[in-house]
């Protein structure tokens, strides 16, 4: 018997966050350890009136693929790909891995190659969402990968994923359109400011939003949710953030990131574990030394580290930026193959100035 929690969570993906209507093309991406979720999920598409698509992957196969392939080969996208990028109407990722170092020994100069012949793909994919014209949501399965990763039980990861979609309760659709109506008051308040100053003990940090939009992260495209986001002025950053949790991407574990910005642009990054992966993700592209995304956490039911950004970068009391492409949507005009987040906690003598008013301070919104 399939668990309810895992029910509501596939109701909640195919009804609120992707709402899909009869005749949508439905694009299920999903790891092989998710096939029960995705499951679940084709059964509420189906239901919706949706016409679905299930594709799944491995990290096996990832890793030969990127090993095995020439330069060539790395650098083809499948026309498959460019169809599903131009004409899906919605697209549900379901994270699930077996190993989640799959990818550390794979050379990251491949992994950057096929990074950049798939740049237009990651153009075309957010330039539809911002449009409206694509609806998309990615969620992680409560697998043992992601368990052990996080320090936990299969079972006690179980019960915090549940917990953190509300996948726990009744209606979880209810609780997430609270979740909306909680912080449209912030984004609302913020419409026409021009200027963040970040402060504390792990950064001194000013940079413009003028004429940026935040969004208000409600669960409809992360699941589970709970920030508030925008797209900086490309060349108004300047200070430096000492990042205080690790940053997790390709396999590998950078931690202890200082970056410094002048002009938007990142002139200086150091890293405790793995400085030489940050540096060469840094020189991807032209785009990726600057931010595509300023964010605060908004969700204080995610209390604890489990290194996936998905729930980590939503911490209540934490900000995160992302170097490289930033959403069409928050006015953001940075265009690169990377969108890589940096958390940092800010419960400690911290502060948010929104145009010298006091905007967030020790963790805590102040409006």
């Amino acid at each position: 018997m399939s668990d309810p929690r895992l029910k509501n969570l596939a109701r909640t993906l195919v009804n609120y966050s992707i709402d899909v209507k009869p005749d949508d093309w439905v694009y299920i991406s999903s790891g092989v350890v998710a096939l029960p979720l995705a499951r679940e999920v084709l059964r509420f598409v189906l239901r919706a009136g949706g016409r679905a698509n299930v594709i799944f992957d491995s990290d096996d196969l990832s890793v030969i693929a990127l090993k095995e392939s020439s330069t060539a080969q790395l650098e083809w996208v499948s026309p498959i790909e460019e169809l599903l990028f131009d004409q899906m109407d919605a697209l549900i990722s379901l994270r699930g891995p077996s190993n989640t170092r799959a990818l550390s020994g794979v050379d990251p100069q491949k992994q950057q190659i096929r990074q950049n012949a798939r740049r237009h793909l990651t153009e075309t994919y957010l330039k539809r969402s911002a449009e409206g014209s694509l609806r998309w949501v990615i969620t992680n399965y409560p697998c043992a990968a992601f368990a052990q990763e996080a320090d936990m039980s299969l079972e006690e990861y179980q019960d915090f994923v549940y917990s953190a979609t509300f996948s726990d309760l009744d209606d979880p659709i209810q609780a997430w359109q609270k979740v909306h109506d909680e912080q449209q008051r912030l984004v609302d308040w913020l419409v026409g400011k021009k200027q963040v100053v970040v402060r504390g003990p792990n950064s001194d940090l000013t940079l413009s939003i003028e004429n940026r939009k935040f969004i208000n992260s409600d669960g409809k495209k992360n699941m589970p949710s709970g920030e508030i986001f925008t797209g900086p002025v490309e060349d108004s950053a300047n200070g430096w953030v000492r990042f205080t949790y690790p940053a997790i991407t390709g396999g590998r574990e950078v931690e202890g990131v200082e970056l410094e910005f002048k002009d938007g642009k990142v002139v200086s990054a150091k890293a405790k574990k793995n400085e030489q992966y940050l540096i060469t993700m840094l020189d991807s592209d032209q785009g990726a030394r600057f931010l595509g995304e300023f964010a605060i956490g908004t969700n204080y039911g995610i209390k604890k580290f489990t290194k996936s950004i998905l729930y980590d970068e939503k911490i209540g009391g934490s900000f995160h930026m992302a170097v490289g492409a930033g959403y069409p949507e928050t006015g953001s005009k940075n265009k690169s193959s990377i969108h890589w987040d940096f958390i940092c906690d800010m419960r400690d003598n911290s502060e948010i100035l929104v145009d010298g008013e006091l905007f967030y301070k020790n963790g805590e919104f102040q409006i």
